[in-house]
C-alpha cells in the first residue's frame, strides 16, 4: 500500500464532516493540523520544519455532575461526540508598543484557524480556536451563550500534548500552591523517580501541595534529541484555575491538569466564556526561547487608558536583614499572640531588633537618593507581625496601622523631599479574605502619603480555608487586587501568587511577581547556580520576576550567624539586572556592604530596567545566557551574562551599536580565580573605547558572569 492510499484510507475513516484543517505560521516552518477522531473527538497536531512537536493529541473537558443541571445533561461530557459544522481561517499582524518591556514594539502576526464543533446528543456547541505564530501557536475553547450550555462545572481538562520522544524536560513539581523551587534535569520519563525520593523534603516550604508522581508544572522547558526547544505553558489565565501537566509515562503524553477549590472542582463556568491559552513555544534556536513573545501576544490589549503614572523603578528596602535573620518583622516579643484593635502597642517592649524603624528607613532613604534608586521597600511596619505567620489567622493585618517606631507621615516626607517614593508592604499571610475587606483603605491611605507601588505576600495557606494558592477562587483575587490597584494609580509586586501569564500586557500595573523560588532561597540553604539561568527559560515567559538580585557579600557568615551563601559571584550577580528581565529591579543588599564595593555598585546605579531592544546573543537552559539591551530613550546599551555551573567564554560581537559611533565601554567581569564557591567577590573591571564590529571575549567562571556598560560618546 503506498503512503497515499494509507493516507486515503485514513481519511474514509473518518466521520462524516471531519476531514482534517489545517493552518501553518505565517513563514510555513510552524504546521498545526486539526481532525476529529472516529469517535468525534477533537484532536490536534504539530510540527516545525518537518519535525513533530505534538504527535495527534486530544483536546476536550470532562464535566463535573452538577445538581443544579437539567436531568442527564450533567452527564454527557465535552469530550467526543463532535461533529464539524464549519471553519474559518484568517490573518493578523499587527505591531504593539508595550507601556514597559524589553522591547519598544512588539509585532504580533499569526494565522488563526477556529473550529466550530457542534455535540448533537447534548445541542451543545463549542469552538477551537488556534493561533499559529512563527515560532509556536496558542489554543484554547471558547464556549459561546447557547440554550443548552450555560453554566457547567469542570471536573478536569483534557488537553493533551503528545510528545515524539523521551525529551530533556526542565522541571519542577506539579504544586497547586508554590513554585519555590529547584529546577531538575531529567528526562521526561525521570520525573517519577525525582519525585518519589525528594517528596518529603518537597514539604518543608511554608504551603506546599504536590498532587502526582508525574505532575509538573508550566512554563514546562524540553530539549529533543535532534535539537529542538519546546516549551509549553499558557496565556491569560483568567477566571479559571492555573494549568499544570502530568505525564503518562508510557505514551510520552503531557496532559493538563487544573488546580482544583476546596472541594476538588476545577472551574465554574458561565457562559460565554473562553478558556486561557494552551501554549507550545518551538525552535531549533534557544535564544527565540527567551526573545519570542508568544505569551504577551496571546493576552488582550492595555485596558488602562492613562499608564503616565506606571514607570519602571529600581529599588531598595529593609528586607535582606530579616531574610537572614539579624532583624526581624514584629516590633515586640511580650506577647504569644496579638489582636488587631485590642493589642496595645504603647504598653509593649520594643524587642531591640525591629527593621523598620524610622531611624533605619531613613539611614535607606538617604542611599537611595545618593546613589538614583526610585524607591525604598519597607517590610513589617505596621502592627501584627509578632503571630503572622503559621496559624490561620482570618483578621492579621490592617495594613493602615504602623507600628509605634514606625512615623508614616515623617518618613514619606523626608523620602519625599530627597526626591525618593516610599513602596507599600501588604503581607496578607494568604487571608485572601481579610485583605480583600481591608484593600480600599489601604490603596487610600497610600495614595494619601504617596505611595505608587505595593509589594503584595502570600505566604502559607489560604484562607478561604481549604483553597489553594492557583484555584479559579484566589486567581480571582489576585486579578481583582491588580484591577483595584490600577483605579488608585498603584503598580502591584505579588509575592507568593500565582504564577503570571502575560496579564501584564492587559494590566501593566502589575510590574514584577515573584511565584518562583527567588533570592531569598539563598539565605535558606541556597539554590543550584544553574536557577538564574534556568528561569528565563520557564518562569519569566509568563512575566518579569521580582527575583530581588545584587548581592555583594555572598557569604552570609561573613556578616551574621547565617551560614548559607549565595551560589553566585559577585559579577554573577550584577549580570541578573539583564538576564533575569524586570522592570522593577532590586539593590537586595545592605547599604553598608554596596559602599565596601563602590566601583561595582556603579553598574547598578548605571542599568537602566526599561528598554528600546533586546539581543539573546547566546543561549542554552541551565547552561549559559549572554543578552544585549538598548536604555529606552537613549543610545546607551548594556550587555549580561550569566553561567550555572560550569564556566564559560561568552563572545560578544557589538554588532548592533550604531555604526561611526563610539561607546565608552566597562566589563565588570570575574576574576580569573573567582568561583562561586571559592572566591565569590574576586572581580576586576576594564575600561576602553569600542564601536560597531567589535568582538569582547569575556570569561564567565562557575556560577558567575559579566556586566557590560556601553555609553555612547
Amino acid at each position: 500500500m503506498t503512503r497515499k492510499d494509507i493516507l486515503l484510507l485514513a481519511m474514509a475513516l473518518l466521520p462524516m464532516g471531519a476531514a482534517a484543517q489545517t493552518v501553518t505560521s505565517p513563514n510555513g516552518n510552524v504546521v498545526v493540523t486539526f481532525s476529529l477522531s472516529p469517535k468525534g473527538q477533537p484532536t490536534y497536531e504539530m510540527q516545525y520544519k518537518g519535525k513533530a512537536v505534538c504527535k495527534p493529541s486530544h483536546l476536550g473537558l470532562e464535566l463535573a455532575k452538577d445538581k443544579h443541571a437539567s436531568k442527564g445533561m450533567d452527564e454527557t461530557d465535552l469530550m467526543d461526540g463532535f461533529e464539524e459544522t464549519n471553519h474559518r481561517t484568517s490573518t493578523f499582524d499587527e505591531t504593539w508598543k508595550p507601556v514597559w518591556g524589553e522591547t519598544a514594539t512588539i509585532r504580533n502576526h499569526y494565522n488563526e484557524m477556529a473550529v466550530d464543533l457542534h455535540q448533537p446528543a447534548t445541542k451543545r456547541n463549542i469552538t477551537i480556536r488556534f493561533r499559529v505564530y512563527d515560532y509556536g501557536m496558542g489554543l484554547r475553547y471558547e464556549f459561546p451563550q447557547q440554550q443548552e450550555l450555560n453554566y457547567f462545572v469542570i471536573k478536569e481538562e483534557h488537553t493533551q500534548f503528545a510528545m515524539a520522544g523521551d525529551h530533556t524536560a526542565y522541571w519542577i513539581p506539579g504544586d497547586y500552591d508554590t513554585q519555590e523551587y529547584e529546577y531538575q534535569i531529567t528526562p521526561l520519563t525521570g520525573i517519577r523517580a525525582v519525585i518519589a525520593k525528594n517528596r518529603e523534603a518537597y514539604k518543608g516550604n511554608s504551603s506546599t501541595t504536590v498532587f502526582s508522581d508525574t505532575g509538573v508544572q508550566t512554563s514546562l522547558q524540553m530539549k529533543t534529541s535532534d535539537g529542538l526547544y519546546i516549551n509549553i505553558h499558557e496565556a491569560a489565565c483568567i477566571d479559571y484555575p492555573t494549568m499544570h501537566l502530568n505525564l503518562d509515562e508510557k505514551n510520552l503524553v503531557l496532559e493538563s491538569w487544573l488546580t482544583p477549590d476546596a472541594v476538588g472542582r476545577k472551574g465554574f463556568i458561565q457562559t460565554p466564556f473562553n478558556t486561557p491559552w494552551r501554549t507550545v513555544l518551538v525552535s531549533d534556536d534557544a535564544r527565540d526561547m527567551l526573545a519570542c513573545k508568544l505569551t504577551l501576544n496571546l493576552n488582550e490589549p492595555c485596558k488602562i487608558e492613562d499608564t503616565s503614572w506606571i514607570h519602571p523603578t529600581k529599588y531598595c528596602g529593609v528586607w535582606w536583614n530579616m531574610i537572614v535573620g539579624t532583624k526581624t518583622w514584629s516590633y515586640t516579643n511580650d506577647y504569644p499572640s496579638v489582636r488587631l484593635g485590642v493589642t496595645d502597642y504603647s504598653k509593649c517592649k520594643p524587642n531591640g531588633t525591629h527593621g523598620a524603624t524610622t531611624a533605619e528607613v531613613k539611614r535607606y532613604i538617604d542611599f537611595a537618593a545618593k546613589n538614583g534608586l526610585q524607591e525604598v521597600l519597607v517590610e513589617g511596619w505596621n502592627v501584627g507581625w509578632e503571630d503572622w505567620f503559621g496559624h490561620q489567622k482570618l483578621d492579621v493585618f490592617d495594613f493602615v496601622t504602623p507600628y509605634p517606631d514606625f512615623d508614616i507621615k515623617a518618613l514619606n516626607d523626608y523620602a519625599h523631599a530627597k526626591g525618593v517614593k516610599l513602596m507599600m508592604h501588604h503581607e496578607t499571610s494568604s487571608s485572601a479574605l481579610n485583605y480583600e475587606r481591608h484593600m480600599e483603605e489601604a490603596f487610600n491611605l497610600m495614595n494619601r502619603y504617596g505611595y505608587d507601588a505595593v509589594k503584595t505576600g502570600y505566604v502559607g495557606d489560604i484562607i478561604p480555608r481549604g483553597e489553594y494558592h492557583y484555584s479559579q477562587l484566589m486567581n480571582n483575587h489576585y486579578q481583582r487586587v491588580v484591577e483595584t490597584a490600577a483605579k488608585h494609580h498603584i503598580m502591584v509586586n505579588a509575592h507568593e501568587a500565582t504564577r503570571p501569564t502575560g496579564i501584564c500586557r492587559t494590566w501593566p500595573n502589575l510590574v514584577g511577581n515573584e511565584s518562583a523560588r527567588g533570592t531569598e532561597y539563598e539565605a535558606f540553604g541556597g539554590s543550584v547556580a544553574y536557577h538564574t539561568v534556568m528561569l528565563p527559560f520557564t518562569r519569566l515567559q509568563g512575566g518579569p520576576m521580582d527575583y530581588t538580585p545584587g548581592i555583594f557579600e555572598t557569604r552570609l557568615a561573613d556578616w551574621s550567624n547565617n551560614k548559607s551563601f549565595v551560589h553566585s559571584t559577585l559579577c554573577g550577580q550584577l549580570a541578573l539586572y539583564l538576564v533575569m528581565y524586570s522592570p522593577l529591579q532590586m539593590a537586595a543588599d545592605l547599604p553598608e556592604h554596596y559602599e565596601k564595593y563602590d566601583d561595582a555598585f556603579q553598574f547598578i546605579r548605571d542599568v537602566a530596567c526599561d528598554w528600546d531592544d533586546s539581543r539573546y546573543l547566546e543561549a542554552e537552559p541551565a547552561k549559559y545566557i549572554t543578552v544585549a539591551r538598548k536604555a529606552k530613550g537613549t543610545d546607551n546599551w548594556f550587555v549580561g551574562g550569566k553561567t550555572g555551573e560550569d564556566a564559560h567564554t561568552a563572545v560578544v560581537r557589538l554588532d548592533f551599536l550604531d555604526k561611526g559611533r563610539r561607546y565608552d565601554c566597562a566589563i565588570y567581569q570575574d576574576a580569573k580565580e573567582a568561583d562561586y564557591e571559592k572566591n565569590p567577590k574576586a572581580y576586576h573591571i576594564l575600561h576602553k573605547t569600542v564601536k560597531k564590529g567589535d568582538v569582547l571575549k569575556i570569561k564567565e567562571a562557575r556560577g558567575g558572569g559579566f556586566a557590560v556598560s556601553l555609553m555612547a560618546k
